[in-house]
């Protein structure tokens, strides 16, 4: 036997065929070896050289406590470790233990007593396993699920969770607390069918979309959820099946995502598209409206003056006469017909002046009385104060008396007919597309046949009718929006097939009421009283021009006529005139501005415009007398003589 060193206790030693010495000697992933009573190691096998790095001779007989770091051995954990596997009869733990080379490794660490048969502590049997690579693993696998639990917890925008094989929440982020309102607390085990509407859950839907999810691999749908105060929100919804190795279903992973906001703002995009294709729309059928009411005016100009010259020289012939008179009642209902049509394309002369529309609605009650008939109730209400508006009312009334008999028409077998004004105020971004402000709302409200969608989208086209040939021209509803648009307001129209029609005018409240300035009467003018005038008429379309050279010279004029502002001009320069008669829409040069030119070249000449355009410069709306195309001689004089008048009267003054 050999004497360990210090000659206290034997050595344990075995024969060099000792099957259990090679057992051990064979094994390298395990430091198998013996300590002493007092610690100090008896014998090191391979195992135990590999991961700690001392040969045999370098430790047999030095202190376990050398594997320790610094820190436990100050703390008296080896002497602890020993008293526990004495009183315990094992000791197992693990921890940090020191290599030769001064690296730290993690441990697994058993140590068992060895005691003779009689019970005498012969030393003791000490195992350890390097456990560094499974740590590191098991840290990092814990570090990643940690980063991912803090992923899942940091997302706010979607609700993920899990729900167990039986639909019952088992996990909760802070985005489906965000989302659906609950705590973790509160819905952590319970059934995920209470974020489903009670009609829903009725029909099956929850335990629906489940079984999708096994069957398919994937569930994703969208509808209506609920959140913990009862409101309803739109949702997007995925739900994925979680499988175990063995491919048994664990449970299922739900993302839920809040597009109430989304849809609302594709709905609003969608709509503001189709709000501007509308608007393109009739902004092209206006210009083209527009610029055919201007030909036509043209035309009836010329057609008109021209039946009204005719009228006069054929005198009572009863053959001729009721021909004349026929084609002038013809002319003058195209007349009607242009002023409509400018109306729509918002090219009227609008006659604008404060107007209280509760007083004009009640004005208007004994002439709706007449129009519609004894079949319809008219009932006249105003459930506010409104504000004054700036409007032309005779315009403005005829848009009303339209809408009202629309409404009539949608009724044949009569009806209660709603007249109802009240004021408005419009935010910013509202759903009209108005300006912000204050506004006085007409609505024309019917029980009657209603619209379809197809028929509400054209309904405000101009000769666009449902009714029979001959009930309608199909610019009532045309000339109330033009009126609404030219007065920076908007005609809205609200119908449902078989359930009636709600027509409303939003017309912008004066920000102060005007106090009107009464108008000095003026001297009742008579045009038949002027003494011949050398008058310069100016107008491209030659018929109109001719018209208008007839109607003067008829009257005693002396007419000289150009076709363009730059021919007038030369004419002005080389002849004298009293009078110069302008149209307004002329290539080259419009009338406005041929009428700058005069005004600055010869300032005593009296200027009459004629035209059927409302789109004027600011400063020859209110100074230069007009006259409306089509026209009749005595209207055409009529201006004549305020025309020089007002020269006159101003030449004086000067």
């Amino acid at each position: 036997m050999v004497t360990p060193k210090g000659g206290e206790h034997p050595r344990l030693t075995a024969a060099e065929d000792d099957p259990y010495r090679l057992l051990i000697d064979a094994v390298t992933d395990y430091a198998i070896y013996m300590l002493d009573p007092t610690g100090n190691v008896a014998s090191w096998n391979p195992g135990a050289q590999r991961f700690k790095g001392y040969l045999p001779a370098e430790i047999i007989g030095r202190h376990f406590s050398v594997f320790y770091s610094e820190e436990d051995r100050h703390a008296g954990l080896p002497s602890r470790v020993l008293e526990t596997a004495v009183r315990a009869g094992k000791f197992e733990g693990e921890g940090w233990r020191i290599r030769k080379d001064g690296t730290r490794f993690w441990a697994h660490v058993v140590i068992d007593p060895i005691r003779t048969p009689s019970g005498e502590l012969r030393g003791f049997a000490k195992v350890t396993r390097d456990l560094s690579e499974r740590r590191a693993a098991e840290q990092s696998l814990r570090e990643t699920q940690e980063e991912f639990a803090l992923l899942v917890q940091s997302v706010t925008d979607y609700a993920i969770y899990m729900v167990n094989p039986q639909g019952h929440v088992a996990s909760w982020n802070a985005g489906a607390r965000r989302i659906k309102g609950y705590a973790p607390e509160e819905i952590i085990g319970q059934h995920f069918s209470r974020f489903y509407t009670e009609e829903d859950r009725v029909a099956g839907e929850p335990r629906r979309a489940l079984e999708a999810a096994v069957r398919d691999g994937r569930f994703e749908k969208e509808g209506i959820r609920v959140r913990k105060d009862g409101t309803r929100f739109l949702a997007n919804v995925v739900i994925d099946p979680i499988r175990g190795p063995d491919g048994e279903i664990r449970g299922f992973a739900k993302i839920t995502r809040d597009i109430t906001e989304r849809v609302e703002t594709e709905r609003k995009l969608v709509h503001a598209r189709e709000a501007l294709f509308q608007s393109q729309k009739m902004d092209a059928i206006g210009q083209l409206t527009g610029g055919v009411a201007h030909d036509f005016n043209n035309l009836l100009s010329a057609i008109i003056g021209s039946l009204e010259l005719v009228q006069r020289r054929v005198g009572d012939d009863p053959r001729v006469l009721p021909l004349v008179m026929n084609a002038r009642a013809a002319a003058e209902r195209g007349a009607t017909l242009t002023k409509r049509m400018l109306a729509f394309a918002r090219r009227q002369e609008l006659q604008a002046e404060p107007t209280d529309v509760r007083a004009l609605l009640t004005g208007m009650a004994d002439l709706l009385d007449r129009s519609l008939g004894s079949g319809i109730d008219i009932v006249i209400r105003h459930r506010s104060a409104i504000g004054q508006v700036m409007v032309d009312r005779n315009q403005l009334e005829m848009a009303i008396l339209n809408l009202a008999v629309n409404s009539r028409d949608a009724m044949p077998d009569g009806g209660l007919l709603v007249l109802d004004a009240r004021e408005e105020t419009l935010a910013p971004g509202n759903e009209h597309n108005l300006a912000p402000g204050r506004y006085a709302v007409l609505s024309v409200i019917d029980k009657g046949e209603g619209m379809s969608a197809e028929t509400l989208q054209r309904a405000i086209e101009p000769f666009y009718t449902t009714k029979e040939i001959g009930k309608g021209t199909g610019l009532g509803l045309s000339m109330a929006h033009g009126l609404a648009e030219q007065l920076r307001g908007r005609l809205q129209l609200e119908s449902t097939l078989g359930k009636g029609t709600t027509a409303s005018l939003w017309l912008p409240v004066m920000r102060q009421p005007l106090r009107v300035a009464v108008p000095e009467p003026e001297t009742e003018t008579k045009p038949d009283d002027l003494p011949p005038l050398d008058i310069l008429a100016v107008d491209d379309d030659a018929l109109v021009l001719l018209n208008t050279a007839s109607m003067l010279e008829d009257r005693g004029h002396r007419v000289t006529v150009a076709y363009s502002g730059r021919e007038a001009r030369a004419l002005l320069k080389g002849q004298k005139f009293d009078l110069l008669v302008t149209d307004q829409g002329m290539p080259g040069m419009t009338g406005a501005e041929l009428i700058d030119h005069v005004r600055a070249e010869h300032p005593g000449l009296a200027i009459v415009l004629a035209t059927g355009y409302a789109e004027l410069p600011p400063g020859v709306l209110t100074t230069v007398p007009r006259v409306a195309k089509p026209f009749t001689q005595d209207q055409l004089l009529q201006v004549i003589r305020q025309a020089i008048d007002r020269q006159t009267k101003g030449a004086s003054q000067g």
